[in-house]
């Protein structure tokens, strides 16, 4: 059997098992994350050979040399009858390693992926603005923003371009013309890639990730020019994410752009995921920062310590913070209590809430 027929059983395991991701080290048995947990394959340690065989076979010629040179590479994979892969190839101490995350062809909705769709619908149909998918990696941002792209394509005429690194799931056009462009095959960077976009009539752009002042000052510049912008950012909550974008530009000129930011963000969106309580896999808890008059004129006059108190007192706009979510979770019987308090960013508020109560202004509600 050849180093890829090896190596593709073992990604049959994963889909049969519903895995998110595949971990493959040098001299070990490969590792399988099922519902966020790492799992050890029995099977024999897989040479470095193995794996670097099974990465100069696969990755794109135009990331050939990048391997050689860098010592690490990012493509996708499609495995055929098995499915499609986000592969990252790397090395560590000099031996080979690969995490494949598992793609699924079709782009998922809502409902399959648990989330509340409300507002995430009407963040879709607007016509302009920034809108913003935060968490860490593996938190889901890449798959609601699929189901997003999946909502429009299927709701509205749109011309959207995609910017990613790697390409992740694919669309077939329904009532919007879908174009994909991946980094470094179709577009050598993020920056470039935005600057050419607006250039193509583009209606939505999805940037698969904000990464520099460029990328981020040609979004502002479509947003403010008539185009909706979906991108990722790393940040733990709205507040940190909204203070991340000031960080890509020097200090002199922070002041000067947040009548531009504040004018430009539609939401912030803040996922984590959390183990499901019956069954495989994992559920999306989200923090929404819907941006109204109260949220622009917040960071219009650069106050975003206020933005987590301004969240939990706007839910009729569509926001919520991450424990209001939590207590919707555990109340559906979603998420065990006990992982809604580990996975709380103040979880002796949920416990109270849990119990029935809650803080108001003028005092404590039962």
């Amino acid at each position: 059997m050849s180093v890829l027929e090896t190596l593709e059983n073992l990604l049959t395991l994963a889909v049969q098992n519903h895995a998110s991701d595949i971990h493959i080290k040098s001299n070990k048995p490969a590792f399988l994350r099922l519902s966020g947990r790492l799992e050890q394959v029995e099977m024999d340690a897989i040479p470095p050979e193995h794996i670097r065989e099974f990465i100069e076979q696969t990755v794109p010629e135009a990331f050939y040399e990048r391997w050689r040179a860098e010592g690490q590479v990012d493509y996708s994979y499609r495995a055929e009858g098995i499915g499609r892969f986000r592969v990252n190839g790397f090395l560590q101490r000099g031996l080979p390693g690969i995490v494949l995350r598992h793609v699924n062809d079709q782009p998922p909705n809502f409902e399959e992926l648990n989330l509340v769709g409300e507002t995430l619908e009407r963040l879709c149909a607007m016509k302009d603005g920034i809108v913003l998918m935060c968490g860490a990696t593996g938190s889901g941002k890449s798959t609601t923003l699929a189901a997003m792209l999946n909502f429009i394509n299927r709701n509205y005429d749109r011309h959207i371009v995609t910017l990613e690194d790697p390409i992740e799931y694919t669309y077939s056009d329904i009532k919007s013309i879908i174009n994909q462009r991946e980094i470094g095959i179709d577009c050598p960077d993020f920056a470039s890639g935005m600057r050419a976009v607006l250039r193509q009539d583009p209606d939505v752009i999805l940037v698969g990730e904000m990464r520099d002042r460029i990328t981020f000052e040609t979004a502002l510049q479509a947003a403010e020019t008539g185009h909706l912008v979906l991108g990722t950012l790393h940040a733990a909550n709205s507040q940190q994410a909204v203070q991340r974008l000031f960080e890509f530009f020097p200090e002199e000129r922070r002041h000067l752009l947040q009548n531009q930011v504040g004018g430009s963000l539609r939401a912030v969106i803040t996922q984590k995921l959390i183990p499901a309580l019956e069954g495989a896999g994992r559920v999306p808890a989200a923090e929404n920062f819907v941006v109204d008059a109260l949220g622009r004129r917040t960071i219009e006059e650069g106050k975003f310590d206020r933005i987590q108190e301004i969240i939990g007192a706007s839910s009729d706009n569509g926001s919520k913070t991450f424990n209001q979510d939590l207590f919707r979770l555990v109340k559906a019987g979603m998420i065990s209590k006990d992982d809604a308090l580990h996975f709380s960013p103040n979880s002796k508020q949920l416990e109270m809430n849990l119990r029935g109560i809650f803080l108001s202004s003028g005092g404590i509600v039962q």
